[in-house]
C-alpha cells in the first residue's frame, strides 16, 4: 500500500512547534560548529607553535653535533700534530699557540692532567706505572684531553701511578 502524505499549513500549531524545534536545533548546531571550529583553530595554532619551539631547540643541537664532529675529525688531530711538531720547531710552536688561543675563544679548553689525581670523567688510563708518587696520581700525559663548554670532548690519555 502507498503511504499517504499529509500536508499541514505553516500556520497550524503542529507545524509552528516543529519549525520552532528545528530552528532551535539549527542554533544549537551552529553553536557547536563555532565551538569545534575554534577548538580546531586553537589546536592548529598550538601545533604550529610546538613545531617552531622544537625547531628552535633542535637547530642548536644539530649545530653542536656538527661542531663536535668537525672538532673530533679535523681540529683535534691537527692539534695533536702541532703538539708533536712544537717540540721540534719554534715556528710550529707559535702556530700551536695561536690555535690554542682560538680554541680558548671558542670555549675549548685543555684538561689538566699532569700531577693531578686520576678522574675517570676526564682521564683515560692507558697504563699503571710504579713510581715514587702517591697511588692514583697522573705521572705522564700521552694525549691531551679537551673540554667543550665544560663537557668532555675527549678525555686525556694518561699513565697513572700504582
Amino acid at each position: 500500500m502507498a503511504k499517504k502524505i499529509i500536508y499541514t499549513s505553516e500556520e497550524s500549531e503542529e507545524s509552528g512547534a516543529l519549525i520552532k524545534k528545528l530552528k532551535e536545533k539549527l542554533r544549537t548546531c551552529q553553536k557547536e560548529k563555532e565551538e569545534y571550529l575554534t577548538q580546531a583553530q586553537r589546536a592548529r595554532a598550538d601545533l604550529i607553535n610546538y613545531r617552531k619551539k622544537q625547531e628552535e631547540k633542535m637547530i642548536p643541537g644539530f649545530v653542536a653535533v656538527g661542531q663536535v664532529s668537525i672538532i673530533h675529525n679535523i681540529v683535534l688531530p691537527a692539534i695533536d700534530s702541532l703538539e708533536s711538531g712544537a717540540k721540534k720547531s719554534k715556528d710550529v710552536k707559535q702556530i700551536r699557540d695561536q690555535v690554542n688561543d682560538i680554541l680558548v675563544k671558542n670555549k675549548i679548553e685543555e684538561i689538566e692532567a699532569m700531577g693531578k689525581r686520576f678522574n675517570p670523567e676526564f682521564h683515560e688510563a692507558v697504563e699503571l706505572v710504579e713510581s715514587g708518587e702517591e697511588s692514583g696520581i697522573i705521572i705522564e700525559e700521552i694525549q691531551k684531553g679537551y673540554l667543550l663548554n665544560n663537557k668532555v670532548l675527549r678525555p686525556s690519555k694518561v699513565k697513572v701511578s700504582k
